[in-house]
């Protein structure tokens, strides 16, 4: 039914709309996974992944819509400028969407106090700051034990670590969108829970706080989750147009041209998402 009263078609209009249609799918996806899985006793173990499985699910209809559309539109179009262009509006859309994830995680795991709805997402936190000590650690960040991150490591370590684990994650949203064109939106709606479960921790917990998370995180995780959205598009793109022309059309050879150049502005945007995040971030957000 929600694909049916989301008309994708919208988005044209104005990118900015979905960000009320991230709030909807994350907040249903929490809500129904709380409602019906808490008291599974083995169910309630995986809840992080079946949230992450729900947010997918609602929104697989949207993102196959707009990857055959800009894929249609991508065989018009040719150079740096004019593949930016064609499909910025798309790029905007997704980054709404994806905000709309990141509020609503974080609201409603602050209001439900449930450890167990994010617990997959706090453990993948916790192995990338706490790597020697994560059971310590998820046991930390409990809404029993509410304590602050701690820990350091030199800048140009932790920008070689986080720029490594972005082109890994990049290369991953490339393998689901080639397999499938919308099959990123799971990495995408993956990162998004993590983010959310990060904010939770950095504002310990406080729904007062949320903006301040929000902004804390998003200075260098919009460029970031930019570059994962056009690598999504790329491989989606590629993906059709493989399937509409063939190798040996001409159309094909200008779609594969178009795809390197999305791969390229993705590259370029997760380094500067990892110097924001090392050098930037930090001096706004002690």
């Amino acid at each position: 039914m929600l694909e049916t009263i989301v008309n994708p078609k919208n988005v044209e209009k104005g990118p900015w709309k979905m960000v009320f249609i991230g709030l909807v799918y994350a907040s249903l996806s929490l809500l129904l996974v709380r409602w019906f899985f808490a008291s599974d006793i083995v169910l309630s173990r995986f809840s992080g992944m079946i949230v992450v499985t729900f947010c997918v699910m609602f929104s697989l209809p949207f993102m196959y819509f707009m990857i055959k559309k800009e894929e249609e539109e991508d065989e018009e179009v040719e150079g740096f400028f004019s593949v930016w262009k064609m499909h910025s509006d798309a790029i905007y859309a997704f980054m709404w969407l994806f905000l709309g994830f990141i509020i609503a995680f974080a609201f409603w795991y602050m209001v439900l106090q449930d450890s167990n709805l994010f617990n997959a997402q706090i453990e993948t936190y916790c192995m990338i700051n706490s790597p020697g000590n994560i059971d310590d650690c998820v046991a930390r960040y409990s809404f029993e034990q509410k304590i602050l991150p701690t820990g350091a490591a030199t800048k140009e370590l932790r920008l070689l670590s986080i720029v490594e684990n972005n082109v890994y994650v990049m290369i991953f949203t490339l393998i689901f969108s080639l397999i499938f064109g919308a099959g990123a939106i799971f990495v995408l709606a993956w990162n998004a829970s993590v983010i959310s479960a990060a904010i939770g921790i950095f504002t310990n917990y406080k729904i007062a706080e949320i903006p301040l998370g929000v902004g804390r995180y998003m200075i260098h995780g919009f460029p970031e989750i930019a570059a994962y959205f056009i690598t999504a598009l790329a491989g989606g793109i590629f993906g059709i147009g493989v399937i509409k022309n063939g190798v040996r059309n001409p159309r094909f050879l200008r779609v594969v041209e178009n795809v390197v150049i999305l791969l390229f502005i993705a590259i370029l945007i997760l380094i500067l998402a990892g110097i924001i995040e090392v050098y930037f971030t930090p001096i706004l957000f002690n």
